[in-house]
Formats: C-alpha cells, sequence, structure tokens
C-alpha cells in the first residue's frame, strides 16, 4: 500500500510538476512583449502585466511539490551530511511529520476562509482592464499546501518504508536518482 501511494503521488507531482515548468516559457514570452510594447511601441496592456503575476504564482506555487520531490529546494546541512544515511532518513522522517505536515496543515486551515471569501465574490481585479480571476489565483493558495502535504506524505511513506525494508523503497530511490540525473544533464 505504501509503494502505491508513493508511486502514484510521485507521478501526480511529476506530471503538475512539468507541465508548470512551462509555464516559466510563457512567462519569459510573455514579459518580452510586455517590454516590447512599453519600450518599442509606448503602449502597455494591464491584462498583460497581471498576467505576468498569474503566471508566475501558478508556475511557483504548482511546482513546489515538483521541487521537493526532485530534491531541489534548499537545504541547510550543517550536521545532516554527518549523518549515517539511517540517521538522515530519520531526521528527514522527523522533519516531515513535525515541521512540514503541521506547517501545510495549518496553511490550509488558515487560508480556507480567505480563498472562499474570493469565490463568494468572484474576486476580480481592481483595475477597469486586468485580470477578471483573481478568485482563481487565490484557489492556488490552497493547491500549493495540499500538493505539499500530498508529497510529504509521500515522502514519509519512503523514509519509512526505507528504514523497515530497503530492498522495497531501492527502486523509489533509483527512479528519484536517474530522473535528478537526467535533470543535470539537461540544464
Amino acid at each position: 500500500m505504501l509503494t502505491t501511494f508513493i508511486h502514484w503521488q510521485n507521478r501526480l507531482q511529476e506530471t503538475i510538476g512539468r507541465a508548470a515548468s512551462w509555464l516559466t516559457l510563457v512567462l519569459a514570452l510573455t514579459a518580452t512583449v510586455v517590454v516590447i510594447l512599453r519600450y518599442g511601441f509606448n503602449t502597455g496592456s494591464i491584462t498583460l502585466q497581471e498576467s505576468l503575476v498569474y503566471l508566475h504564482a501558478t508556475a511557483f506555487m504548482l511546482g513546489a511539490g515538483y521541487a521537493w520531490l526532485r530534491d531541489a529546494h534548499v537545504r541547510v546541512d550543517i550536521f545532516y551530511a554527518r549523518l549515517s544515511q539511517r540517521g538522515q532518513l530519520w531526521v528527514n522522517l522527523l522533519g516531515v511529520l513535525l515541521l512540514a505536515v503541521p506547517m501545510f496543515a495549518f496553511i490550509l486551515w488558515v487560508s480556507w476562509d480567505y480563498v472562499a471569501a474570493s469565490w463568494a465574490i468572484q474576486e476580480r481585479s481592481t483595475e477597469d482592464s486586468g485580470l477578471p480571476y483573481v478568485w482563481l489565483l487565490k484557489t492556488l493558495i490552497l493547491i500549493m499546501p495540499a500538493l505539499m502535504l500530498l508529497q510529504a506524505l509521500s515522502w514519509a511513506a519512503l523514509y519509512l518504508l526505507t528504514l523497515r525494508n530497503p530492498d522495497a523503497a531501492a527502486p523509489f530511490w533509483r527512479r528519484l536518482k536517474a530522473d535528478v540525473d537526467l535533470d543535470k544533464e539537461a540544464v
């Protein structure tokens, strides 16, 4: 059961993360258009400028779980690097269960009413020609911690599985390492 959850959750993060990564290209192209319009043609577009915020927020908030899956997040390894592999697994497991899970659950809890209020009034931009989808943008405030919670639970399951049955966890670690190596080659 743990292996099934890890597998499907990692596939979900992979799919969402790869899709979100394409938003950075759209973001760069849109920013280029905004600059060309402003400085080349002395005109602007509130809609295009607001779309930059939407694209950036969407790429970041949907890609955060994928970054964690790929171990591409910031990590401070003062004591961690000196620990044995088993010690690192325990630190990671406890960190996920005692820090990450409560934090993301708290973000979901405190954000719920804020996002619900935005949905209730179908909140839109304060600019007349702005985007009318502020309520959808604010929905990402709930989606991101939900995805991060899923990723946290997946890591917790993998750490537990590794501590209890390293052979059963080995294929997941090989897959993650192979994917990280491919990502590094692509850069």
